[in-house]
């Protein structure tokens, strides 16, 4: 104990005063939480309250120990409901750690100097690496005492609270697949939804008109819980929404809830909504239909939000506002002209082409078309991309067999070949007419290997002279 003080002075400082009973309200969670970063916190809150006594023990390890001890207490497995034994559980483990770290000054000293890397997972002085113990409360308290920042010697605790309640609800986000013809051409959709909105009889209470809701035990009125998991040596937090009361913090009993909601201070509503696809409209483009998500008490309503997803199509490729396709064309075609409908437009329009532009121009297979102006449409202008035709130019069939004739009078209009190539010998070979370029060097194998090999070979020795 620090000079001048005994351990009557401690007794009266944790039972207090009637006007100053601090541990009947005090919310040891926290306080052990605050008390370990590193316990600066919560000495400003003791201070606070004890300002004549407290200076005496404001060095004493002794505070430290009651402290953690107590926590230690609360959160004992025994003590709690069922359900929430492997949380305490977990907890109650870690306040363990932590005391036996303060009871001993020789491991106390190591966490001061060191942190918690002196320690290992059971509080013994070894393995780095280990959580923090300033974090590890932190996380298993709940951070800190949010909203006392006013306190003397406090300078705020984040982290600890009630969050922030939102504003608003939570948007409705959902994909919506388009087809490129609704895309082209832009469309209205009108459907039926069914939505949450604020309870018309009890106008969003949940209880009859006079009734009063109680405070949930379960969250302590916060709406949600921190629930703890062990991962390893590590100790992970998540906020859930408290089952017990629905994420209200309050509920009402049975023969107070409203008739209407039975509790639930909203209900269903169906009603027709409408949203306008835009002319060249594209993937991942958003449509927002504000205030229509489902409606929350104490918030203003959040938006539903469509995400388009184009529908591939079995015609046309896009990229921006340009469409790509292919049209086949015949041997004939591509060589002494046509003019006749190649496409159908996704407008349902007809495409049509003549060929040649000028004379003598042929068609050559993979030849690309650009018609200016029949892409897509740009939003909310009048500018349209291009259309780009790939040509494929169909030869006939292997088992077309013209007469004699017909072949002479081809070789006779088409371009003669080119000259014969002188070389010797000559080789007369066959060949596969059905294969394939996938197989291009299929059979290397291990082809580079041999020479390879030969290189670290070990070089031949000269004969013994």
């Amino acid at each position: 104990m620090a000079e001048g003080a005994d351990l009557g002075d401690f007794a009266e400082l944790r039972c207090g005063a009637p006007e100053q009973n601090f541990y009947r309200n005090f919310d040891h969670r926290s306080a052990v939480t605050s008390h370990y970063q590193p316990f600066h916190l919560a000495v400003g809150l003791l201070s606070s309250f004890f300002p004549r006594r407290f200076s005496i023990l404001r060095s004493d390890k002794w505070l430290q120990l009651e402290l953690t001890s107590m926590a230690a207490l609360t959160n004992h497995p025994d003590k709690v409901p069922e359900e929430e034994r492997e949380e305490a559980s977990i907890r109650f483990k870690a306040v363990q750690e932590a005391y036996d770290i303060l009871y001993d000054d020789d491991k106390r000293h190591l966490y001061d100097t060191h942190g918690m890397g002196a320690f290992n997972g059971s509080g013994e002085p070894g393995m780095a690496g280990a959580p923090d113990l300033d974090d590890l409360l932190a996380q298993m308290f709940g951070g800190g005492m949010g909203g006392m920042g006013g306190m003397p010697g406090m300078g705020g605790m984040p982290g600890g609270g009630r969050p922030p309640k939102p504003r608003r609800s939570p948007d409705e986000e959902q994909d919506y697949e388009v087809s490129l013809e609704d895309l082209y051409k832009g469309k209205t959709v009108k459907f039926s939804s069914v939505k949450n909105i604020i309870c018309g009889l009890c106008k969003g209470k949940g209880g009859k008109e006079k009734a009063t809701a109680k405070k949930c035990s379960t969250c302590d009125g916060q709406g949600h819980k921190e629930v703890l998991q062990r991962m390893g040596q590590f100790l992970t937090q998540q906020s859930v929404v408290c089952t017990t009361c629905n994420g209200q913090g309050s509920y009402f009993s049975p023969k107070d809830k409203c008739k209407k909601c039975k509790g639930n201070r909203t209900t269903e509503e169906k009603k027709l909504l409408e949203i306008y696809i835009p002319r060249g409209a594209r993937q991942g483009d958003k449509i927002v239909l504000e205030g229509e998500a489902d409606q929350v008490p104490d918030q203003e309503p959040g938006d539903i939000v469509f995400k388009i997803i184009e529908e591939e199509h079995p015609v046309f490729a896009r990229a921006g506002s340009d469409l790509q396709t292919t049209i086949e064309v015949t041997l004939a075609e591509s060589l002494t002209g046509f003019s006749r409908v190649v496409l159908k437009h996704l407008d349902g329009r007809g495409i049509e082409l003549k060929h040649p532009i000028t004379p003598g121009a042929i068609l050559s297979p993979g030849q690309v078309l650009k018609i200016p102006g029949e892409g897509m449409p740009a939003k909310r202008t009048d500018a349209r991309g291009d259309l780009y035709l790939v040509v494929d130019v169909k030869f006939p069939e292997s088992n077309w067999n013209p007469t004699p004739a017909v072949m002479e009078k081809l070789k006779e209009i088409l371009p003669k070949p080119a000259a014969p190539i002188v070389a010797s010998p000559v080789d007369e070979v066959t060949y596969d007419p059905k294969g394939s370029i996938d197989e291009f060097g299929a059979q290397d194998g291990d082809g580079g290997s041999a020479w390879e090999d030969e290189e670290d070979d070990e070089p031949a020795q000269c004969a013994a002279q």
